[in-house]
């Protein structure tokens, strides 16, 4: 019997363009709270982070009442977005078919994002592509990336070895989790970290097209 070959995607960043929806959200945020405006630049870096880490990162010297009532904001603004049909989150060009080619050559597909629950299943329901997946994690359940915990679920749902996994993400916080968690990681060009950060972290490789990541995984 061969060894499950697990892929974990992240998903904004990697799977899907949620750049709009996150910095308009943050911006409620931040005039909620009170905490000025935010650094538009660093927020697009911060994606991939949990909501509070990122929020803190943004805002070093909030205080608790502060960051709370942003976390808040930001949610209900997401929340309002999705539920009016503001909320744009289109997948990057080729990622279902990449997806679909993986799932079904064999590979175990699995998603590890700073996302919620909610905001992940409907990106995936949203484009068809729930049934591809085997594992699920977010930042619902667990800590925030670059922390392996989320990884080390989807092997343990997965029944896959260290070996036979490799992580997918446009962050420095993708490729650490992996390295933390002891597995191989690609990272893709498409998204909010450079690809030389990425390197620089621990990458096997960087893609700069859907080929690319797919002879990457393969490779």
């Amino acid at each position: 019997m061969s060894a499950v070959r697990l892929a974990v995607f992240d998903c904004d960043g990697t799977l899907s363009d949620g750049q709009a929806g996150v910095c308009n959200a943050m911006a409620v945020a931040f005039e909620t709270a009170e905490l000025g405006e935010p650094d538009m630049h660093q927020v697009r870096r911060i994606v991939g982070l949990s909501l509070p880490q990122a929020i803190r990162s943004l805002a070093p010297d909030a205080d608790e009442d502060q960051l709370l009532a942003a976390v808040e904001a930001y949610k209900a603004a997401f929340r309002q977005s999705r539920e009016d049909g503001s909320l744009r989150e289109p997948l990057f060009d080729g990622i279902p078919d990449l997806l679909r080619r993986l799932h079904g050559s064999g590979w175990t597909l699995g998603v590890a994002t700073g996302k919620s629950d909610r905001g992940l299943n409907s990106t995936l329901s949203v484009n068809g592509l729930t049934d591809l997946f085997t594992t699920l994690h977010t930042a619902d359940r667990h800590p925030s990336k670059p922390h392996p915990a989320m990884l080390e679920a989807a092997m343990a749902d997965a029944g896959a070895g260290r070996m036979d996994t490799v992580m997918i993400g446009d962050t420095v916080y993708d490729i650490q989790m992996a390295a933390n968690a002891g597995t191989r990681s690609v990272g893709v060009a498409w998204g909010y970290h450079e690809p030389q950060e990425l390197l620089d972290a621990g990458a096997v490789g960087v893609a700069q097209t859907m080929e690319e990541l797919e002879a990457l995984l393969n490779g």
